[in-house]
């Protein structure tokens, strides 16, 4: 049985921790792994943090968008911005790249994403915003029964 859920927020650096409990609230019905909990918490901090310094450079107006949904222990998630998107997607998959090196950023955001789900997709558009979509098959997960 599909599970879902939305949930969306103004885009301020304390509303992070925010969105990776509520995530990992949301997936331990399925009871993962410490691993498996650990990396979907540290991917939904990584893509928010993205939104909020990337997307709408720090501007708390912003509003950041989470869909999560769960089907047959598989779990999808969305992370959205409205923000100022992203002029070259693939670029900003290199490791290392960061266009805010004086916030002592990574540049390795896209990099855990892709080490720590099964895939990732990034649809950006420069003035429009940045969609990510995750998707992780879990392990020991259970079926929901109802």
């Amino acid at each position: 049985m599909r599970n879902e859920m939305n949930l969306s927020f103004s885009a301020q650096s304390q509303n992070e921790s925010f969105a990776r409990v509520t995530v990992g609230a949301f997936i331990a019905q399925l009871d993962p792994t410490m691993d498996e909990m650990t990396e979907i918490k540290t991917v939904v901090s990584e893509a928010v943090t993205n939104a909020i310094i990337h997307g709408y450079q720090g501007q708390p107006d912003g509003v950041v968008y989470i869909h999560a949904s769960i089907d047959q222990g598989v779990f999808e998630l969305t992370i959205r911005d409205e923000g100022m998107g992203i002029s070259d997607v693939e670029e900003a998959r290199q490791p290392l790249y960061t266009t805010k090196p004086e916030l002592e950023r990574s540049g390795m955001g896209f990099t855990i994403m892709e080490n720590f789900m099964d895939e990732v997709k990034v649809v950006s558009e420069p003035m429009i915003g940045t969609t990510i979509f995750l998707k992780k098959h879990l392990t020991k997960s259970k079926a929901i029964c109802n």
